[in-house]
This record gives structure tokens, C-alpha cells and sequence, in this order.
């Protein structure tokens, strides 16, 4: 697919001459040139001959213009040929007459070397053609010259459309343009390389010069694009941001560093190298996923970071895959060497709660000073499972929300620094999810700086069947994210471009992608044999000479250092690695809370513990409730006109208040507002939230103390909810809500629920207190709309079902300590108001699943009332019999649990049967961690009763799984837990209308025949 290609087809786009040359052909051809294919169109057909077209034509009256404009500013900035010919058409001569040639014009004014620029044939057509070509040629450059670039170390690349770059040298330039001027490039030949061409303002290579000859504007070309960095940029629809970049690569002498800077890059490189080297003679049977052969990664991550804290930026968070990361976290957020060796160490015992994660998962938080410039600087690196990619919009919603928390309105002071793998980059959907948050409004960071370590292999995948794009990288142009790629065995050149990422970030605040060209030493990891799947590529790389090695006999060559001063930088940190090993012997045990990747400080004990065990009661003052309640059932502004339809709801709100009750939607605001005027903050995100996917309408008044963010999403489930998951890592003082536009929708974020909600805690000692609120209920609707798959969730919750707790005093608290996330199943506005402000009142943190209702929106018996909102009153984790039954306990012929909207279904059932004496109903509004010593008071409340779990989800699906065992444990097994729901099925839902009230009608019949069981005991 990628074959090397000439440069004739990357650098020749068709001319206007040329297309005018095929007038009177049938079909005539233009060859278009679009970035990796050249596609073949017809054009126009004109009858009027060449020779008739005026002087100012379409082909040349844009440069004319460009041209008379310099000479109005200044006569002396144009060629006296221009200024002649500007000063006889101004007097009033014919385009055609006001031209003379220079030569009799003032031929003791005109320079030796700009005699070739005409002819002696007076012809200013062929001078303006000759201009146009050149600006052409300049424009082929800045949009294809990455192409020809020297990109792969190891020069087999098969994305390099050239065999080489060209250098200083005059024979090649010849033969480069000799091939641009096959078939009459504008008329363009050998003989033209010693003419002087005027440089139009799209291009820098004159540095003080406006005009070069033609051999020099191919030199300094090829200089800019065409030698180790490769900038992909002229996609950008912005020209000011086309014009930064083309004076940051095109200007001469940009890439000079000091002696200063490349000793500094030389120790970085030591560094870098010498770490690897260390933990393959130390462990050389361990995985660590090294860095050989892309060791610049660590000088060019320092310069990022040292380039963005001189323009102010005080806070880094970064997320990186595996391959790498030991060596970043040694080297460029400065763990402490021991910590790290002591990972190796097999008998270390673990100190922390939790499974703990492999070494190169790890996340690290650090403050620290930054040497360069002086300044403190925090570090962080998100810890991430191997899932890769999958850390890329947490890193940013972590980004957002410190932002957020510290005012940074436009990214100032705290950035994201996001590493890739090249496969991965291009291969997974995430990569794209995440640029498209880039620039919307509650979603920006203001700029990333992406760094791909591009090893040109995927495990074993080489990029023709890893991707349809040349690049790895390609996917950042939809944002139109510059792409600067470089050959990573060219240290100076990586830092120079990273310097430039670094700026960039900085002036225009959006996002930018280096590309390191590199190559990986090893296999996939250290124990891999690459051998048998890249023969070829694995020869030339055991011939490869290291980077160090190189750069060092560079530098040593030019007399920046001498063999002797690198030698000793090498043996400086050999001896500190030496040191810090012997260290890493007497640590004993191993502590994951040294890795932890966003602290919270004063939120827990000094050694990470909670500051106690108790939930306050979740209840407010009657004075709170009513004020919530008025300022929800208002206009915000005055003299502001609103929809009729709002207007109604306004008003029936007030008409809740006065009769002290609360609706669904009420009690989510009355959640919110009281913790707002605590000065917590709530932040509401999903598709469609704003409007209310339900029309339970979202009131967005900012009345309150904390700030309360709604903010439709993009149409993306796996980026938002991870953002939402990163914005919640932040700070433990804020209500962060993810809202799934139905139940069933969040499978599509699968991969941050498996790898970072459920086993976050247990993995990085991370707490997290997201809450997902997930529309679940069978409605009628269809497989796709009714089930939020509460059974997936359950399946993950870590208590054991078949130990019957310990009940104590604080038992309901330390259940919650101990799980891994919460689930529940509201039924009544109350509660539901209850278990979001207790998410916020707990002294820990824990993710909060909640399968919210979609009829009960609007159900006239789902109201609560102000009683039960209350001081003094909780969330109560099972709602038990208060009607009927529990007057006369002893004649209660059957307990059905159940929970959420089944409940109504059920009490409408038994009412219509005439069985409130008969049949009990305990509704489990917690269903994890379970209610084990509640379960149990209910059970004991109805000695007579059989024990039913009713649900209206498929015996397979939905709870019923789940809840059997912990009630069965909970009574020690003395009944049977029978099941009355719908059948198994492999949909979560019919879509036909008339089943679903048959499935209904016949469970529910199942429930209140009190003899439907007898058979099978």
C-alpha cells in the first residue's frame, strides 16, 4: 500500500499552463494531488486560444496584484523591470506597451546576478509564469515535503516516499529538478537554478532576504521539510497558524543550540539510556516494556515540560501506555529510583487493600521545582490499565477539572501531556472520541501536546496492516491539529520540535502531535523473540548503533564535550542507580499508596484512612426545603418570557412546594441546591441533560454558592464518561454525574467500567465518586431502550454471598467502606434525594450506580413528602411493608422483594385483588452492597410468609441472580427464594406491545397466586 514513491509525484501539481496546453483535447486530464494518492479529473474545455488571454489574466493577476502592492509601499521593493512597467501603466500605457526591458530601462541599475531574471526578448508573461512556478514549488513543499522527509532511523520505512533527502549538494539539486520539470514544469528548466526569484509572503526561507536564486530556494526548502522533521500543517483553514509554523520551520539557522543546551540534552539522553540499561542487567528475565530505541522520549517530554513552565504553566497531568513509562516516571517526574527497584522485588509483601497493579500501570503525583526554570512545577501521570488508549479522556477530565478548581479559564496554568503507541493511535475509536471533546466548550483543555512513540510495529503488526493512512497520526486532522514528525535517532531535532509543540500549545491553546519516528529494540516486551515475525526490520536494528552512542560521537566531534566529560556523566548516574538499588533492598513492604495519582489532601486521616465512620443524616431543614423549593418553581430573571409549557411546570412546582411534597424531578433539585449552597460543587454531563432526556426539565439557574455545570455531551459514551471519571479524580468536594441517554447505552463505555469504576480503589487505592445514573425500566420500548443491565453491574459488585456479615453499629457505613461501588434502585423521590447528597456527606468516596426511572418521572403516586426529607432522616436502604400487612404480620401468606418501578406495578395488582392483608412488599432500594441485616428484620417481621423475588426483567438478566443467594444466606437457607419475573431470553426486551403486557399480566398473576409454588416445594 505504501510504496516509495518519487518526488516528481509528491512535489509536481499541475500548472495553469499546463492545463491550458490540453485545450481542443475530447477529455482533457488534471492530475490533483491529495495527500497520499494522486486521483486523475476532467476538467473544463475553453475555446479561446492561449494566445488571446489578457495580460491579467486569472493565472497571473493575483501575483500582479501581490507585486503593485509592494511597489505602492515601497518602488525600491520590487525589481526595477516591475517598477518600470508599474510607473508607464500608471501614466497610462497598455499592459502589453508599459513593459521595457530592463537592459535599456537602466541596465547600469540592475545587479549581475538578476541579469538572467529575462530574457532578451521583452516578455513579462514568462517572468510572472516563472514567479508563479516558484511559489508553486514553495507551496509543493509546505504540503508535501513531509513525504520526502528522512523520517525511520532505520531508513526501511514504508511510508518514507523517498529513498533519501537531499543535502547541499548542487548535482542532486539539479536532479530534483529535473524531475520537477518533467513535462515543462511552468516552463521551469535547469538553466533557471542561478535565476533570482522575489519571495512571496507565504514563505520564511529568505530570513532578511526577499529574493534568492532558484538553487537556493530548493536548498533552503529541502533544509525546512525534507532532512529529519516532517511537518504536516497546511490543512489548517487558519492562516495565521499556517504562517507561525512555516516561520518556525522555514527561517534559516532556526535549529542552533547552544553548548549549554546540548550538554543538558546530552545528560538527559545518559539518563534516559543508561536507566533501561540498568533494569536489563538487574532484571533482564523481567517485563518492564523498555524504552531502546526511542530513548529521546525522556528529553523530549522534559522539554516539553520545561518550554510550557516558562510560559506559566504550573500543573502537568500526563497518561501514558506501558511501553516507557518506569523510565518517565524515573526521569521526568522523579520518583525515587528505590521505589521503583523495589517493584522488581518478588518477596516484597503488599501493605495496601486491593489486588495492586503491575509496575508499569502505575500513576505518580509529584511537585517538585523545575530545574530549568526555577519554578514549581506538579506532575502527574494517570495510572491506567493495559487497555491502551483507554486513559486518554480521564487524563483530560482530570485536566478540566484542576482548571476549573483553580480558575484557569483558558489553560494557562495547567496543561495535559498525552503519550501514544502508533498502532493504538490509529487503530483505537477512543483516540478520536477524545480529540472531538478538544474544543467544545465544557469539555476543553486548551491545548494537548500528543506525543506518539511511533515504533512502527504493533506487537507484531506492521503498519500496512495497522492502518489505511500513511501516518499513524492521521486522525488529529479532523481538529486540525498541526503533526510534527521527527526521526527520534536526531535528538536536536526532536527537542527543537517539541520546543515548537510547546509554543504552540501556549499562543493558540489547541491541541498539537509529535511524532517520534523511532523503533523498538526488544520484542513487545523483554521476553519476547521478534525474530520470527519481523525478520528484516530486527537485522537492521541489531545493526543499528544506539542513539546515545551517536549523539555523543557528535558532539564529541564538534568539541561541545569531551570523551572524558561524557564518560563521567555516564558514571554519575551509574552510581546513583547503584545506590538507590542497594537502598531498594530494605524496603520490606510495598506501599500502592506511594503511587497514587491524584491526593486529596485533608480529606483523609495522614495515613490515607477516613476521618470516621459515620454518615451524617442525609435530611434538611423545613426553612431549606421551601427556599430550594421556591427558588426551583421561579423565573431566574426578571422581565424573562419562558414557554408556555415551562410555565406550567413552574407553576405546578409551587403548588408541590405549598402542599410540602416533592416529584422526581423536584427532589434531584432538591438534592443539588442544598449541596450548592454548601459550596459543593455539581456537575451534570451526558447527551441531551440540558433539555432533560425525559423533559423532566433541568432547571440551569446559577443562583447558588458553588457553581452547577449542565453540559450536553458529544454523541460519545466510552470519551465522555472517562472525562466525567478523570473530572471526578479532582477533588473529592463535588457531585460529578454521567448521565447514559438510556440504561443500555453506557456498554459503549464499556472499557471505563471494567477497567477504571468497578477495580479502580482496588488496583491504585483510588477513590472515585462518580455517580452514573443509567434510565432503566420495561416499558414497552424495545430491546434497546428498557434495560440498563443491572445484572453486569452486580455481577461486579466484590461481596461474598454466601457469608452472612457480622451486623454491628456501624455496619451500613463500613458495608460502604468495603464495596467496591454502590447500586441502587430508587423508588421514591425521597430516597433518591437521600442517596445523592449522601454521596457527598460519606467520609469516603465510592462510584454510585443508579437505575433511575423513566414512567415514575410522572407517576402521581412517585411523590414524596417533606417528612421524609427531613434532619434526621437517611437513605433507606430497603423501604420494608408499612401498609396492611404489617398489622397482622402472622397472616401474611407470601414477602415479595422487588425493586424500583415493579413496585407500583405490584401494589396496583394487589389492591385490584383484594390481597393487602395477604402479600407483603419490601422494596430493595440498595441493591449492593446488600442489605443483609434489613433482609433479615423483614424476613422475621412475616415468620408464615413464602419468599418471592419479583422482577419485570428476564430471569437471566436483571437482579435475581444476584439477590437469591444473600437472602437465602441471610435466613440460613430455611426457604426457598422463588422467582417470579419474565422467562429467560437472549434480548433484554420484546418489541412488540402486546407481548410485553401478556409477559406483564402473567407475572404479575405468578406473584398474587398464593398456590403458584406449591408444586415445587
Amino acid at each position: 500500500m505504501h510504496r516509495l514513491r518519487t518526488c516528481a509525484a509528491r512535489l509536481r501539481p499541475i500548472t495553469a499552463s499546463q492545463a491550458a496546453q490540453t485545450v481542443g483535447q475530447q477529455r482533457p486530464i488534471t492530475v490533483a494531488s491529495t495527500g497520499d494518492t494522486r486521483t486523475f479529473q476532467p476538467i473544463r474545455c475553453y475555446s479561446a486560444p492561449v494566445a488571446s488571454e489578457p495580460f491579467l489574466n486569472g493565472t497571473s493577476s493575483n501575483y500582479v496584484e501581490e507585486m503593485y502592492y509592494a511597489w505602492l509601499e515601497n518602488p525600491k521593493s520590487v525589481h526595477k523591470s516591475w517598477d518600470v512597467f508599474f510607473r508607464n501603466a500608471n501614466a497610462g500605457a497598455p499592459p502589453g506597451a508599459a513593459y521595457q526591458s530592463p537592459l535599456s530601462a537602466a541596465a547600469s541599475l540592475i545587479a549581475p546576478q538578476l541579469s538572467s531574471l529575462v530574457g532578451a526578448q521583452p516578455n513579462v508573461e514568462k517572468l510572472v509564469e516563472d514567479h508563479l512556478a516558484v511559489q508553486s514549488l514553495i507551496r509543493a513543499y509546505q504540503v508535501m515535503g513531509h513525504h520526502n522527509a528522512l523520517l525511520d532511523p532505520l531508513r526501511i520505512s514504508c511510508v518514507n516516499f523517498d529513498d533519501a533527502p537531499v543535502n547541499a549538494d548542487v548535482a542532486l539539486f539539479k536532479e530534483r529538478l529535473r524531475v520537477l520539470t518533467v513535462g515543462g514544469f511552468y516552463g521551469l528548466n535547469e538553466s533557471d537554478l542561478d535565476k533570482v526569484f522575489h519571495l512571496p509572503t507565504t514563505t520564511f526561507i529568505g530570513g532578511s532576504e526577499s529574493a534568492l536564486p532558484l538553487k537556493e530556494i530548493i536548498r533552503r526548502l529541502e533544509m525546512a521539510y525534507c532532512q529529519h522533521i516532517g511537518v504536516e500543517f497546511m490543512f489548517i483553514n487558519d492562516l495565521e497558524q499556517c504562517q507561525w509554523i512555516r516561520e518556525k520551520f522555514e527561517t534559516p539557522g532556526v535549529m542552533q543550540f547552544s553548548l549549554e543546551e546540548k550538554r543538558t540534552l546530552l545528560a538527559r539522553m545518559v539518563r534516559s539510556t543508561r536507566f533501561e540499561e540498568f533494569l536489563q542487567k538487574k532484571w533482564s528475565a523481567e517485563k518492564r516494556f523498555g524504552l531502546e530505541g526511542c530513548e529521546s522520549l525522556i528529553p523530549a517530554l522534559k522539554t516539553i515540560i520545561d518550554k510550557s513552565s516558562e510560559s506559566g504553566v504550573d500543573n502537568v497531568i500526563m497518561g501514558m501506555p506501558h511501553r516507557g513509562r518506569l523510565n518517565v516516571l524515573a526521569n521526568v517526574i522523579r520518583k525515587e529510583l528505590e521505589q521503583i527497584f523495589c517493584q522488581f522485588d518478588s518477596k516484597l509483601e503488599a501493605a495496601d487493600e486491593g489486588s495492586g497493579d503491575v509496575k508499569y500501570h502505575l500513576g505518580m503525583y509529584h511537585r517538585r521545582i523545575n530545574r530549568v526554570t526555577d519554578r514549581n512545577i506538579t506532575l502527574s501521570l494517570v495510572a491506567n490499565p493495559s487497555h491502551l488508549e483507554a486513559v486518554d479522556p480521564v487524563v483530560q477530565g482530570k485536566t478540566k477539572a484542576e482548571q476549573f478548581y483553580c480558575g484557569d479559564t483558558n489553560g494557562n496554568r495547567v496543561m495535559s501531556i498525552l503519550l501514544h503507541g502508533d498502532a493504538a493511535f490509529a487503530g483505537q475509536g477512543i483516540v478520536y472520541e477524545t480529540f472531538h471533546l478538544s474544543d467544545l466548550p465544557s469539555y476543553t483543555t486548551h491545548g494537548t501536546v500528543h506525543v506518539v512513540v511511533n515504533n512502527q510495529i504493533g506487537f507484531t503488526t506492521d503498519p500496512r496492516m495497522a492502518r489505511s493512512s500513511p501516518y499513524p497520526t492521521d486522525v488529529a486532522r479532523v481538529v486540525n491539529a498541526p503533526i510534527f514528525h521527527v526521526n527520534a535517532d536526531d535528538p536536536e531535532a526532536v527537542i527543537y520540535v517539541c520546543e515548537v509543540a510547546a509554543e504552540w500549545r501556549a499562543t493558540f491553546h489547541k491541541d498539537v502531535v509529535v511524532d517520534l519516528v523511532c523503533y523498538r529494540r526488544m520484542g513487545h516486551n523483554e521476553m519476547d523473540e521478534p525474530m520470527f515475525t519481523q525478520p528484516l526490520m530486527y537485522k537492521q536494528i541489531k545493526k543499528q548503533k544506539p542513539v546515545l552512542q551517536k549523539y555523543a560521537e557528535k558532539l564529541i566531534a564538534e568539541g561541545a564535550v569531551s570523551r572524558q566529560e561524557y564518560e563521567e556523566e555516564i558514571a554519575k548516574y551509574d552510581k546513583i542507580c547503584e545506590e538507590a538499588y542497594a537502598r531498594s533492598k530494605d524496603e520490606k513492604i510495598l506501599h500502592i499508596k506511594h503511587w497514587l495519582d491524584s491526593p486529596w489532601p485533608g480529606f483523609f486521616t495522614l495515613d490515607g484512612q477516613p476521618k470516621s465512620m459515620t454518615c451524617p443524616s442525609t435530611g434538611l431543614s423545613e426553612e431549606n426545603l421551601n427556599h430550594i423549593g421556591t427558588v426551583a418553581s421561579s423565573v431566574p430573571v426578571e422581565d424573562f418570557t419562558i414557554h408556555g409549557g415551562l410555565s406550567r411546570i413552574l407553576k405546578g412546582r409551587a403548588e408541590m412546594v405549598r402542599n410540602r411534597t416533592v416529584d422526581w424531578a423536584l427532589g434531584e433539585y432538591m438534592a443539588f441546591g442544598s449541596l450548592l449552597e454548601e459550596g459543593i460543587h455539581v456537575r451534570l454531563s451526558g447527551q441531551d441533560v440540558e433539555r432533560g432526556t425525559f423533559s423532566h426539565v433541568e432547571m440551569c439557574f446559577h443562583r447558588h454558592h458553588a457553581p452547577y455545570t449542565v453540559c450536553n455531551s458529544s454523541l460519545s459514551e466510552y470519551g465522555v464518561l472517562g472525562f466525567e471519571l478523570g473530572f471526578a479524580m479532582a477533588s473529592p468536594n463535588a457531585l460529578i454525574l454521567w448521565e447514559a441517554q438510556f440504561g443500555d447505552f453506557h456498554n459503549t463505555a464499556q472499557g471505563i467500567i471494567d477497567q477504571f469504576i468497578c477495580p479502580g480503589q482496588a488496583k491504585w487505592v483510588r477513590q472515585n465518586g462518580i455517580v452514573l445514573l443509567l434510565p432503566h425500566g420495561l416499558e414497552g420500548m424495545g430491546p434497546e431502550h428498557s434495560s440498563a443491565r443491572p445484572e453486569r453491574f452486580l455481577q461486579m459488585c466484590n461481596d461474598d454471598p454466601d457469608v452472612m456479615p457480622n451486623i454491628t453499629e456501624d455496619f451500613a457505613v463500613r458495608q460502604l467502606y468495603d464495596c467496591n461501588w454502590i447500586v441502587v434502585n430508587c423508588s421514591t423521590p425521597a430516597n433518591y434525594f437521600h442517596v445523592l447528597r449522601r454521596q457527598i456527606l460519606l467520609p469516603f468516596r465510592k462510584p454510585l450506580i443508579i437505575f433511575t426511572p423513566k414512567s415514575l418521572l410522572r407517576h402521581p403516586e412517585a411523590r414524596s413528602n417533606f417528612d421524609e426529607m427531613l434532619p434526621g432522616t437517611h437513605f433507606q436502604r430497603l423501604i420494608p411493608e408499612a401498609g396492611v400487612p404489617s398489622e397482622r404480620p402472622e397472616d401474611v401468606k407470601r414477602l415479595i422483594f422487588c425493586t424500583g418501578k415493579v413496585y407500583y406495578e405490584l401494589t396496583k395488582e394487589r389492591k385490584t385483588r383484594g390481597l393487602d392483608g395477604a402479600v407483603a412488599i419490601a422494596r430493595m432500594e440498595q441493591l449492593s452492597p446488600f442489605p443483609f441485616d434489613q433482609v433479615k428484620a423483614e424476613t422475621e417481621r412475616f415468620p408464615n410468609a413464602d419468599l418471592v423475588w419479583c422482577q419485570e426483567e428476564h430471569k437471566n438478566q436483571g437482579y435475581y441472580d444476584y439477590v437469591k443467594p444473600r437472602i437465602r444466606t441471610t435466613i440460613q437457607r430455611a426457604k426457598p427464594v422463588w422467582y417470579v419475573g419474565r422467562e429467560p431470553a437472549a434480548a433484554p426486551a420484546t418489541g412488540n406491545k402486546n407481548t410485553h403486557l401478556m409477559e406483564l399480566r402473567r407475572f404479575l398473576d405468578c406473584a398474587f397466586d398464593l398456590d403458584a409454588f406449591k408444586d415445587q416445594q
